[in-house]
C-alpha cells in the first residue's frame, strides 16, 4: 500500500547516503515514473549508477529492484482505486461526491487539530515575531498557500518575500540575501518538491530559522527545519486536500495578528487612508450622490464628525461612507476632509480626518442636478 512504502522510505531519509537520497526523493516525487522505470533508467536520469539503484531497494527493505517496483506499482493502483471507489463518471451522484470530499476534508481537519503540536506552533509565531525578513516558499499546488499565508503576514511584518517560481534558479535568485536573521518557510505536501527542500536546505546552511509547513513526520521537508507544522492532506480521489494546511496557515495568522494586534491597528488605518486619498473606496456609478450622506452633513451645521460617526449615526459601513464621501461629495468639490487630533478617554490622542461640507456643498441640491442631466 502507498502508506506503507512511501512513509516507509520518508523514514528512512536521515540515514541514507547521498545518493540514496537522491533516490528517494525521486521516487516519492515520481512515484509513477519510478514503478515502471527499470534501474538502469532511474539511473541513468538521476546520473547515478544502476547498481546504487538496486542497493538501494534492498536499503529499505526488498530483495532486489523488481519486489520494490511492485511495491510502487501498488501505490499508482491504489491511486486509481479511489477514482474508482468515486466511480465519479457512471454511478456516483454530485450529492454524494460533495458530502464524500467534504466529510474527508472535515476529518483531515479534526486529524490536525488533534495531532498538531501546540508548542511547535508557539515556536512558529516566536519565530516569525521576531524575524527581519520572512520568505514563504511554495510550489505547484503548494503556490496558493504560500500567496495566502505571505499575503496576511504582510498585515504583521514590514518584510514578506514569497517565493513561487517553478524554477530552481529563480528560487536561490530570491532568496540569496537570507541570513541569521531571517525565517524561511517552507510549504509542501505529497508529492513533495525537491526545489522546496533544496531551499529549506540554503536557508539552513545560511544559519536562517526554518519552518516546515507539510503533512507528515516523515516527510522530507522536515530535513532542515527545526520547527515542523503537520497538517493532514489526505486525498478524497486524487485531488490533495488542503483544507487542512490552509485552516492551519489561517490559525497562524490569526495568532501572529493577536500577538501583535496594535500593529495591525496601526496598518489597518493606514490602509484605510491611502483607500480614502485613492478613492479605492469609489462606488462603480462615476457620479454616484448618497443624499443620505449629504444631507446629514448640511443637518449638523457644520460639527466635526468622522467617517465612523457618520457611518454610525445612518446604518453604514465605515467604508461606504468614505467611498460615498470621496466620490460624490470630495471629488465635486462639494466637501473636504480635515486632519484632526482628537483626545480619547484614556488621555491619549489618535490623529482622525473631519468631515465637512464646502459651501458649494451645502448650496448643493441633488435634486436639481439630476434634472439638470
Amino acid at each position: 500500500m502507498k502508506a506503507d512504502i512511501i512513509d516507509k522510505i520518508k523514514a528512512l531519509i536521515p540515514g541514507m547516503s547521498r545518493n540514496q537520497k537522491i533516490i528517494a526523493h525521486y521516487i516519492i516525487e515520481h512515484t509513477e515514473e519510478a514503478a515502471f522505470n527499470t534501474a538502469a533508467m532511474i539511473g541513468k536520469k538521476l546520473d547515478i549508477s544502476e547498481s546504487t539503484v538496486v542497493r538501494f531497494a534492498a536499503a529499505v527493505g526488498y530483495s532486489g529492484f523488481p519486489k520494490l517496483q511492485q511495491a510502487l506499482v501498488a501505490v499508482v493502483k491504489n491511486r486509481l482505486h479511489k477514482i474508482e471507489k468515486l466511480d465519479i463518471s457512471n454511478n456516483t451522484s454530485q450529492s454524494e461526491i460533495l458530502q464524500f470530499v467534504m466529510k474527508n476534508d472535515c476529518d483531515n481537519i479534526q486529524a490536525t487539530l488533534d495531532e498538531l503540536n501546540p508548542d511547535s506552533f508557539n515556536l512558529a509565531t516566536d519565530m516569525i515575531s521576531s524575524a527581519q525578513k520572512v520568505y514563504v516558499i511554495g510550489v505547484r499546488s503548494s503556490a496558493p498557500l504560500a500567496e495566502l499565508l505571505a499575503y496576511y503576514l504582510r498585515l504583521v511584518h514590514r518584510d514578506v518575500v514569497v517565493v513561487t517560481s517553478s524554477s530552481s534558479s529563480e528560487i536561490f535568485e530570491q532568496m540569496i540575501n537570507i541570513g541569521h536573521k531571517d525565517v524561511a518557510i517552507g510549504i509542501s505536501f505529497p508529492r513533495y518538491s525537491m526545489r522546496i527542500l533544496k531551499a529549506m536546505e540554503f536557508a539552513n546552511n545560511r544559519n536562517a530559522k526554518v519552518i516546515s509547513i507539510t503533512d507528515s513526520i516523515h516527510s522530507p521537508m522536515n530535513l532542515y527545519s527545526s520547527c515542523n507544522l503537520l497538517a493532514r492532506s489526505g486525498m478524497a480521489s486524487v485531488v490533495d486536500s488542503l483544507v487542512a494546511p490552509m485552516s492551519l496557515i489561517n490559525a497562524l495568522v490569526v495568532a501572529l495578528c493577536a500577538r501583535n494586534s496594535s500593529k495591525v491597528v496601526k496598518k489597518l488605518e493606514l490602509l484605510n487612508d491611502v483607500w480614502e486619498d485613492y478613492q479605492v473606496n469609489n462606488n462603480d456609478e462615476i457620479n454616484f450622490l448618497d443624499d443620505e450622506v449629504l444631507n446629514y452633513l448640511k443637518g449638523i451645521n457644520g460639527e466635526n464628525v468622522t467617517a465612523a460617526d457618520v457611518a454610525e449615526a445612518l446604518g453604514l459601513e465605515k467604508r461606504s461612507v468614505d467611498g460615498i464621501f470621496t466620490s460624490a461629495i470630495q471629488r465635486k468639490g462639494l466637501g473636504v476632509r480635515t486632519p484632526a487630533e482628537i483626545e480619547l478617554e484614556d488621555g491619549s490622542h489618535k490623529a482622525v480626518k473631519f468631515l465637512s461640507l464646502t459651501d458649494a456643498g451645502m448650496a448643493f441640491d441633488p435634486d436639481a442636478d439630476e434634472d439638470a442631466e
